[in-house]
């Protein structure tokens, strides 16, 4: 086969792919998406090693994108736990609900603000944002910390994925009580957050 023709063919199945999903959704909308490429799976595991998935009975993500957090999440899910996976790109939200047919995981193709609408009365024991919060306007951003720090369980966890610094004072302000890591291996550097309430803060 030509090299021309097999570079052809890679591009092609590159793009069909994961991570041709997730660019293509960059390109589309650079500032609602945050990064190039799907989030590195040393920066998910070490995220999801700030709380306790594996007891939680529901937990929410939002900013779904191709689901690197969603298939760690579901691995460490115990059998009776739920999965509220927020993804505003409805083609990405249909293409994580086709790849993870799993009777735990409902997507939902909606902004994270309308997360209260879809809890049915439950309290998430775990939420996970890879939301570009830096990149969203200021009244989106305040609003969805609202949103979560009334629905998250009084001893709950927020996790976060931020690739600077800078929210962790907002953080703070919503929540309280911050723990901060830094993967450096990601690309770009992923900042970790680990947000709960000053009353229930260890």
């Amino acid at each position: 086969m030509p090299i021309r023709r097999s570079l052809t063919l890679a591009g092609v199945r590159y793009l069909q792919g994961e991570r041709g999903r997730f660019l293509r959704s960059f390109l589309a909308a650079p500032r609602r998406v945050g990064a190039v490429l799907p989030t590195s799976r040393r920066a998910v595991r070490a995220t999801l090693d700030m709380a306790a998935v594996a007891e939680a009975r529901c937990v929410v993500e939002l900013g779904a994108g191709t689901g690197p957090y969603t298939r760690e999440i579901l691995a460490r899910l115990g059998p009776h736990g739920r999965l509220l996976s927020f993804e505003i790109d409805p083609a990405l939200a249909r293409a994580l609900a086709r790849d993870l047919p799993d009777r735990r995981l409902t997507v939902v193709a909606e902004s994270a603000v309308n997360l209260e609408a879809h809890l049915d009365g439950r309290r998430p024991d775990v939420i996970v944002s890879a939301l570009p919060f830096t990149s969203l306007p200021r009244a989106v951003r305040a609003e969805i910390l609202a949103v979560v720090r009334r629905a998250l369980a009084e001893d709950g966890a927020m996790l976060v994925l931020q690739y600077s610094p800078f929210m962790q004072r907002d953080l703070e302000r919503a929540f309280g009580s911050v723990a901060r890591r830094v993967v450096a291996l990601n690309v770009p550097p992923a900042v970790l957050f680990a947000c709960r309430s000053v009353r229930t803060a260890a």
